[in-house]
């Protein structure tokens, strides 16, 4: 089933950004990524109303996130890990979210996931869900 067209009246990556705000007093350690977790909109292109309760769900199951943040070690290349693709702040990435760990930044839900648990990197987060 394609991923169905969400009505965006401001651009995903604002949205979070505006909503975490100011990041400058957060340190992520180790190979840990900070994303913000992508929320669908009320609508979709097509007019439909997606009902709260499937955005809720967002907030527990969403799989997509932007990055904010990498520790200091996330996506460098070791004796266990070599990466193939590295994310950066500003991507869309997706993960499983059984692999993170769900926190509040001043108000928006983040997630803390390893770098290797990172399953790939999307350029519209409509297209997983």
């Amino acid at each position: 089933m394609p991923a169905m067209a969400m009505l965006h009246e401001t651009d995903p990556k604002a949205v979070i950004l505006g909503k975490v705000g100011r990041l400058d007093g957060i340190e992520v350690w180790k190979n840990q990524v900070l994303c913000g977790v992508y929320e669908r909109p009320e609508r979709a292109k097509s007019g439909l109303y997606i009902a709260d309760a499937t955005r809720d769900e967002d907030k527990f199951q969403g799989k997509v996130g932007l990055v904010l943040k990498l520790g200091p070690e996330a996506f460098k290349d070791d004796e266990k890990w070599t990466f193939a693709a590295k994310a950066a702040v500003g991507d869309w990435v997706f993960f499983r979210t059984s692999d993170s760990r769900a926190i509040t930044v001043n108000g928006k839900l983040c997630r803390l996931i390893d770098d290797t648990d990172i399953a790939g990197r999307i350029d519209d987060p409509d297209m997983v869900y």
